[in-house]
């Protein structure tokens, strides 16, 4: 009850040491106890789509979007913390403040079905995400089957397993525009995650009751698994030479970078002109 308490609240130690009639010692060693043993717990609660899940997953986003594959959505995060004793200017985010990113991909109920969370916050979205276990998974037909996709905002680059709106240069065609206000309207799901997330685990919203950098990303996805076990539950809230190797390698990898982005390029325009007018 300390370690939830203090997780659902932006009270101080000294307020729930008080509530709990325990000292601080107690305290912290109760939320450290049970944020580690929620986070073993997450490959249990926080897992990608089978391919079963994944029917399921597509046909509710295209219900509320009308586009078609979506195997989940995308975006990052900012946790705020207090400035680390080491490397201080690295986690300053380009809002002006101390923090962690937190990378998720939902479903179209706002379940997170994978976080990755401890980058510092002046790292971007693209680089985190290429840092991630998702990045691998692009490789991988089974991770989305049926030609499915994850999509994202224009932070994330364009790949036949990852859409992202087409840029407004002022020259899109009404097709196209209208793929961005429905691909938008899918994307609001994980904004909802976010703000359920952080509205079901408050301290989220504060900086993090935390000193040690090497526990921080431990406790953010401890709140990841609680977040998922109230939506199991439908626990509902209301929103707030190796040089040579390198290059050849390079060479392969950036090769089907570009076979990637082409099948990203002509899947997405074929879906945009797929869509029915709204």
């Amino acid at each position: 009850m300390i370690a939830l308490w203090k997780m659902s609240n932006m009270d101080s130690y000294r307020s729930i040491c008080d509530r709990f009639n325990v000292g601080r010692a107690t305290a912290l060693r109760s939320v450290r106890r049970v944020t580690n043993a929620l986070f073993r717990l997450a490959p249990r609660v926080i897992q990608w789509p089978s391919q079963d899940r994944a029917v399921i997953v597509m046909r509710g986003f295209e219900e509320a979007s009308g586009i078609p594959r979506i195997i989940g959505a995308i975006d990052g995060t900012h946790i705020k913390i207090d400035a680390p004793k080491e490397n201080a200017a690295d986690y300053v985010n380009r809002k002006g403040y101390h923090s962690l990113q937190l990378q998720v991909v939902c479903d179209h109920r706002a379940l997170i079905t994978h976080c990755y969370a401890g980058h510092p916050g002046s790292v971007d979205n693209q680089p985190v995400f290429r840092r991630s276990e998702v990045a691998e998974f692009l490789n991988n037909a089974e991770r989305f089957p049926m030609n499915s996709h994850l999509i994202g905002d224009a932070a994330y680059e364009l790949h036949n397993n990852v859409l992202v709106p087409f840029r407004d240069n002022g020259r899109l065609t009404a097709r196209q525009k209208n793929y961005n206000y429905r691909l938008s309207s899918a994307r609001t799901v994980v904004e909802r995650c976010f703000a359920l997330l952080k509205g079901r685990l408050r301290s989220l919203l504060d900086r993090l009751p935390m000193a040690r950098v090497d526990l921080m990303a431990e406790y953010i996805v401890s709140c990841c698994v609680i977040h998922n076990i109230c939506i199991f539950n439908r626990d509902e809230v209301a929103v707030l030479a190796i040089g040579e190797q390198l290059q050849e390698n390079n060479m392969v990898m950036q090769a089907h970078h570009n076979q990637n982005r082409l099948a990203g390029i002509n899947k997405r325009a074929e879906i945009t002109d797929s869509l029915a007018m709204v």
